[in-house]
């Protein structure tokens, strides 16, 4: 919640359980968004689905999207992030568990927020900018002897070969 994008990040979908998976893949099509957050009548989070979820778990095995529940396909067992956690400690947790959609909850387990890895990247990727350009910058300025001398061997090359060919 320290992050300045956290107050503008849209409010996650959601939906219960018992929803049919055709009526939440038309609310995931309508909104653009790449999965559903299950939630109890208290808004806590009880599992997620994913567009992977339908593929692999309904289309793979021929279910009928109009009598399969979300509650039959959900991932149940999920990470979930606090609003007072830290952004880059849960940036590294998804990139080495190999997950990529992280609710965020409240102190209650009511859903807040919804990360993506692309949303981490695009938080973190003015930060890894500025660290490459100061490395690049820190480089060069630790080899500039060597540009010295290699701008130098140019510059003698290329007035040999004028004069040479003067001669």
């Amino acid at each position: 919640m320290d992050r300045p994008e956290y107050t503008n990040k849209f409010h996650p979908l959601t939906g219960s359980g018992d929803m049919s998976v055709r009526d939440a893949v038309a609310a995931m099509k309508e909104r653009s968004y790449g999965c559903i957050v299950i939630v109890d009548d208290d808004n806590r989070v009880q599992g997620i689905v994913t567009e992977r979820d339908i593929m692999y778990k309904l289309v793979a095995h021929n279910g009928d999207p109009d009598t399969v529940k979300l509650a039959d396909i959900m991932t149940r067992e999920l990470r979930m992030a606090k609003e007072t956690d830290f952004v880059l400690d849960w940036l590294r947790m998804m990139s080495n568990e190999r997950f990529r959609r992280l609710p965020v909850v409240d102190s209650e387990g009511r859903i807040q927020a919804l990360f993506t890895q692309g949303d981490f990247v695009s938080y973190t990727w003015p930060d890894l900018f500025d660290q490459a350009r100061g490395l690049a910058k820190a480089t060069f300025i630790g080899k500039f002897h060597y540009f010295l001398i290699g701008g130098g061997i140019l510059i003698y090359v290329l007035a040999m070969i004028v004069v040479l060919s003067a001669v």
